[in-house]
């Protein structure tokens, strides 16, 4: 059984989202990844948890890239899947909420409005579908869980789409970027807090509203023009800026399929935990300055 006073363990160290809970600068909260934590290995997950006796666990690790895991499928469902699988049992056996991050990418995107967490996923990757199965293994093995489904998240940690539009505007006069891919962008050190919000409150006595939630941002805004956003933002700051060419997705092509529609309702985490995301177009601005600082 946990400790009381255990720790809110985070598996992952390196992704934005682990980066991004660490820099919130809560003593209670552990940012562990490989070697200590590898969702690749049952039995380091069971040696950390037995050690660290946490009193939640929170699951930021994965195989996260979306179009290499189309050729790496195996590894996508090891650490999608299997990995969340073990994590989930070892949870339930010592008591331990868990909350589990999953993705839009469990969606086709041809639905017309914003996805509800009640919404048939029907993912279009392989990606995807390991991430779907992800959510299935740890609602299946552990009865105190969360999946928290998140959507287009960028920060100035970590590779995301605005530190790859910096990165090209640095290369180039000109960039091709999708005009018909849609969603709600969420910062992710605005996330990393909605987050631990929710732990929060996972932890008070009583707590029972256990299932699948969404929390993204409230604006939505396509690819291309998220991509213009970027770059008047770096202009004004002195930054590199690129000339935006919208491009249709099938005329795009990549190896992994996306949602057109990524937009996630995230009203059932308004009303179950009263959490609403700040506007990311201040997490934008503060991402912006950041990454144009590195780069002078």
């Amino acid at each position: 059984m946990r400790s009381p006073a255990g720790p809110i363990l985070v598996i992952g160290r390196n992704g934005q989202l682990a980066l991004s809970i660490a820099a919130l600068g809560r003593p209670d909260t552990n940012c562990v990844g490989r070697p200590e934590a590898d969702l690749a290995d049952p039995a380091k997950l069971a040696e950390l948890i037995a050690r660290m006796k946490p009193r939640l666990v929170l699951n930021a690790g994965g195989f996260t890239k979306v179009d290499p895991a189309e050729s790496q499928t195996e590894e996508a469902f090891i650490l999608n899947r299997d990995g969340p699988a073990h994590l989930a049992r070892l949870c339930a056996a010592a008591d331990i909420p868990l909350i589990h991050v999953s993705t839009d990418c469990v969606f086709d995107g041809r639905k017309q409005t914003s996805y509800a967490p009640d919404d048939v996923p029907q993912p279009l990757s392989a990606y995807g579908r390991s991430k779907r199965a992800g959510e299935e293994a740890v609602a299946v093995n552990c009865r105190k869980h969360l999946v928290v489904r998140v959507s287009w998240v960028f920060s100035e940690h970590a590779d995301n789409f605005v530190r790859t539009m910096l990165r090209l505007a640095g290369q180039r006069d000109a960039v091709l970027v999708v005009s018909d891919q849609i969603g709600y962008p969420t910062y992710c050190p605005d996330l990393a807090a909605g987050l631990l919000a929710m732990a929060d409150q996972v932890l008070a006595p009583g707590f029972d509203e256990w299932g699948t939630y969404h929390l993204a941002g409230r604006e939505e805004i396509d690819r291309a023009s998220m991509a213009e956003a970027i770059f008047a933002q770096s202009r004004a700051m002195g930054g590199p800026s690129a000339q935006v060419m919208p491009v249709l997705t099938r005329d795009f092509p990549t190896p992994a399929d996306r949602p057109l529609n990524a937009r996630l309702d995230s009203g059932k985490a308004a009303e179950v935990f009263g959490l609403r995301l700040p506007d990311w177009r201040a997490g934008l601005q503060k991402s912006v300055r950041v990454l144009v600082a590195e780069k002078n």
